[in-house]
């Protein structure tokens, strides 16, 4: 007999069915046996007296095999499909699982987060944990889905790399042969020299950051969701981060209603703001130069009922030095570079950049850099580079904002921070 999957049992039919013990009940002459695989959970009925001795030896996750007839039911109990029940004619294990060492049965009581991601691997056979990642998974699909079907080529950025990507930030050292290198912080550069070669670009890469920090909002290795455009500016670009974000969403509200039921939020389709940088640090009480403080990030999408909110022109020594600066001056107080804000979250960053190898080579000396560890992006630049812009949204940062989560690592399979490195 042919495996079929929880989701697509009938009534009436004689099913074979695998996967794992989510929970066992006991009652005088039979036994209920709550079988999860990865489409649901269905509620499996065992009568035969050899039958409920076999399941007696069962302990909670061990693997199964079921066979038994489909009938029509009423179940209660949640998380599990309710239309139906499968009357048990055999039953074979495949692979006792051992004393658990923390819950994965939502109905016991709750593990802390740090043992969960100790047991990374058995916390997954969580309902509410699956559900996260099968979301994360829709998102990342729907924003190459998205990017791809508008003309964008999807590359692959090295992921070693020979100096800053951005300066500033504490990078990963490692030898390579007989020259130092470190792990790439941004893809950023590369995208760059790739869109003013192709004109649209997409990627989806892993980034390393060595700050040692330790937030609910911070890892040290995450997946960055970026694109680059040419012949773009700030409001253009600004334009298709809006459009992405509203097209994940609309995707996760039609395919993904039972996830979201099982995490507990409520989506709506986004609106987008936006507004100055100026205008918009002085609407929450901030000084005119300074960033925003994650207190004010939430303040003002709250003004705005949790839509985007897009913060644009900001001030120079708040950007990069590959951005854009206002009227192509190195001096010039104000750039061409944007924040996006959603739910009080900082999702993303970007702007026009810069093309003109002399004023990068300026941008480069003002922020402490030495130009000659940049040769080859700066070199790129010198064959016909047109005016580009891009921006980029960190994978896992996008998950725990828009499904509401304590904490980012959540969103993480295997979290890498400044304390863990295992799983």
């Amino acid at each position: 007999m042919k495996r079929e999957y929880v989701k697509d049992i009938k009534v009436g039919k004689k099913v074979l069915l695998k996967g794992w013990v989510y929970e066992i009940r006991d009652l005088a002459k039979l036994k209920f046996l709550l079988l999860r695989d990865s489409s649901g959970i269905v509620q499996c009925i065992i009568k035969d007296k050899e039958l409920m001795n076999k399941i007696s030896e069962l302990s909670l996750e061990s693997v199964v095999e079921v066979e038994g007839e489909v009938k029509k039911a009423n179940v209660k109990a949640e998380y599990v499909r309710k239309d139906v029940e499968v009357s048990v004619s055999d039953f074979k294990i495949i692979s006792k699982a051992e004393k658990l060492p923390i819950h994965v049965n939502e109905k016991t009581t709750s593990t802390d987060l740090s043992k969960r991601l100790d047991y990374r691997f058995l916390d997954l056979h969580r309902q509410k944990t699956q559900a996260i990642f099968r979301i994360q998974s829709t998102i990342s699909m729907a924003f190459r889905e998205y990017f791809v079907n508008r003309g964008h080529i999807e590359f692959q950025p090295p992921s070693i790399i020979g100096s800053s990507s951005e300066g500033g930030t504490e990078l990963y050292k490692l030898k390579y042969f007989e020259k130092d290198a470190f792990l790439a912080q941004s893809p950023q550069l590369y995208k760059q020299m790739v869109a003013c070669a192709m004109e649209k670009v997409v990627t989806i890469t892993p980034v390393w950051r060595a700050e040692k920090h330790n937030t609910i909002r911070h890892l040290n290795e995450s997946r960055q969701m970026d694109i680059e455009i040419a012949f773009a500016d700030q409001m253009s670009i600004m334009k298709e981060l809006e459009l992405v974000v509203q097209y994940i969403v609309k995707k996760i509200i039609k395919e993904h209603k039972e996830d979201l039921e099982k995490i507990g939020v409520k989506l709506k389709v986004p609106k987008a703001h936006y507004l100055n940088y100026a205008d918009a640090i002085k609407k929450v009480g901030g000084k005119i130069g300074d960033d925003f403080t994650p207190e004010q990030e939430k303040k003002l999408c709250e003004m705005y009922d949790g839509d985007i909110v897009f913060t644009h022109t900001w001030p120079s020594e708040q950007r990069g030095f590959y951005i854009m600066r206002k009227d192509e001056d190195a001096n010039a107080k104000l750039t061409e570079g944007f924040d996006a804000l959603y739910k009080g979250v900082e999702i993303s960053s970007g702007g026009q950049r810069v093309h003109i190898p002399e004023l990068l080579e300026k941008l480069l000396k003002k922020k402490g850099l030495n130009p000659k560890d940049f040769k080859s992006y700066i070199d790129s630049f010198r064959f016909g580079a047109p005016p580009h812009a891009g921006w980029s949204i960190g994978l896992e940062r996008f998950t725990q904002t828009l499904l509401e989560l304590n904490n980012i690592r959540e969103a993480v399979l295997f979290p890498r921070d400044r304390d863990r490195l295992t799983p």
